[in-house]
């Protein structure tokens, strides 16, 4: 057993547990129970360290420790549209150019504001007896040049598994590309730390026969922790494109400050800022972490006004069913929004305005004024 393996056993998995490290009253244990009963909780032991307050206020906290928010009603399991777009078991065709394979629903933390909360801690088949029905596929559609390898979180298969993912999609000629999305340096760096190698020299092999990206998900500036940071240089050092999604979170980002700290810190370690998601309204997540997106547009106008250029390269959308939507900022009382990517070709490159509202956080027609 490699060392990154031992250790992630040693995962806090109830709140009887984080109790010991964290103080919490009799009454928020008791909600928090009725919670984990349906979300479940893991969180690494080098996570928690980064809480800095007992406070539930704590940026860190709010990302690991569930709060009874996440019972309160709205929101909807699958924003995203996620279920139509499956064309072979765990691989979606959404996007013209791209295949998104959802290999696992194992990560190494229970993110609280996952918007795949429907998936996390459920049994699932075993998705990678399914890679030669997901090669069938891409050679049979030569638009696809990109596969995106997500989770749950990618660095959470085996080295084995990752390993026939790679040897199957660079030995196909329109591939370009491959990505795989991860939170592993941030919230549990050991991964690549403490891998025996394995992983640095599997991705070195393959990053000389086709480009590779790890996207990382850093969504506060206390993550870039000297660990996490060492595990980048790894990436980087197999010959990785590394780049990052932040997503605009009540109580932890929502202020230019700190998303300016983050994109610069980002930077200062070549990763490059990708985009700034929206928040979806998904259950157990929209009442606790959702922005206004007339404030979010506010926040990262004025955080771009805090950094030099390579830091606020950075697109800030939100990934809707009928693809990802640009938000461009205010003009004329309304807010203005281009389709980024799209789903569907008419849309695509399509720029529109809604009216500016204090409250609104999502929407479902991109057509409706």
């Amino acid at each position: 057993m490699k060392k990154w393996e031992a250790l992630i056993k040693e995962n806090y998995h109830s709140i009887r547990t984080i109790k010991e490290r964290i103080p919490f009253s009799d009454e928020e244990v008791k909600a928090i129970q009725n919670i984990e009963e349906r979300y479940p909780i893991s969180v690494p032991e080098y996570y928690l360290s980064l809480i800095q307050e007992a406070s539930h206020t704590d940026p860190v906290r709010r990302m690991c420790i569930p709060d009874p928010l996440e019972f309160s009603e709205g929101g909807t399991p699958d924003t995203s549209g996620e279920a139509d777009n499956t064309v072979v078991q765990g691989m979606q065709h959404k996007y013209a150019r791209t295949a998104l394979i959802l290999s696992t629903n194992v990560c190494a933390m229970y993110c609280r504001h996952c918007f795949r909360k429907r998936m996390v801690g459920l049994s699932s088949e075993e998705t990678a007896k399914h890679i030669p029905e997901m090669a069938e596929y891409v050679r049979n559609h030569p638009e696809i040049d990109n596969v995106l390898i997500s989770g749950g979180d990618a660095f959470m298969n085996p080295d084995a598994v990752i390993r026939r993912y790679l040897e199957t999609f660079t030995a196909i000629p329109t591939i370009k590309l491959i990505r795989f999305g991860t939170r592993t340096p941030v919230t549990f760096p050991y991964r690549i730390t403490e891998d025996d190698g394995e992983l640095e020299a599997l991705l070195k092999e393959f990053s000389n026969k086709k480009a590779i990206m790890v996207v990382t998900h850093y969504n506060h500036p206390r993550e870039l922790t000297d660990e996490s940071r060492k595990a980048i240089r790894i990436l980087q050092g197999a010959g990785c494109i590394v780049r990052n999604q932040t997503v605009l979170l009540h109580g932890v980002n929502d202020d230019p400050a700190t998303l300016s700290d983050l994109m610069s810190s980002l930077v200062s370690i070549n990763i490059e800022p990708y985009y700034v998601f929206q928040c979806r309204p998904v259950e157990g997540v929209k009442n606790q972490f959702q922005v206004p997106l007339s404030r979010g547009a506010a926040i990262v106008r004025e955080a771009k006004g805090m950094m030099n250029g390579p830091a606020k390269a950075f697109r800030y959308a939100m990934s809707h069913p009928t693809g990802k939507i640009e938000i461009l900022g205010e003009i004329n009382g309304r807010l203005l929004f281009s389709y980024h990517q799209a789903k569907y070709e008419k849309d695509n490159g399509r720029i529109f305005t809604r009216p500016l509202s204090e409250s609104e956080a999502w929407f479902e027609d991109p057509d409706r004024t």
